[in-house]
């Protein structure tokens, strides 16, 4: 889909089929991801299943304020990835962050432009375009991450 929005399109390069800035996108780089490579970590590194859920807990809380709900994310919520214990897990997850992020991209389309540099939920919290950046720019740190760890997991 081709969005009218810039922000709306950076949502959707980063997550589903851009390869403009990193030259990939999360639906690419993890879509030959195993479980079992995902779920491995290398010294004190996150897993890339623990990044991917913490991306995914930030994108969904964000998402949930665009349709009018709270504010309820917290970021010492966000590692508790939930125990994966096969294949489907891991793909369950992966799959509610591309749907995630496609509706995400679909509420940012539609979103006012004066709605865009309104305080989000709270002033002491930025504009709405302001975190939608915020959440873009985060997503692409832990995407170059996932691309560093994958690249040594699946090169052993």
């Amino acid at each position: 889909m081709a969005y009218q929005s810039p922000l709306a399109s950076r949502i959707q390069e980063v997550f589903l089929d851009g390869r403009w800035i990193a030259n990939t996108n999360y639906q690419a780089l993890l879509s030959d991801v195993p479980y079992s490579v995902a779920v491995r970590t290398i010294g004190s590194l996150n897993s890339i299943a623990a990044l991917t859920y913490h991306i995914r807990y930030y994108l969904l809380g964000v998402l949930r304020v665009l349709e009018g709900g709270p504010l309820d994310i917290r970021d010492r919520y966000s590692f508790d990835l939930p125990a994966l214990n096969r294949e489907e897990d891991w793909a369950h997850l992966k799959n509610t962050l591309f749907a995630g992020a496609a509706t995400f991209a679909q509420a940012v389309e539609q979103m006012p432009e004066e709605k865009l540099d309104s305080a989000f939920i709270d002033p002491q919290y930025g504009t709405y375009r302001r975190n939608i950046e915020g959440l873009i720019e985060h997503s692409y740190y832990h995407l170059g991450q996932i691309s560093l760890i994958k690249k040594q997991l699946m090169d052993d």
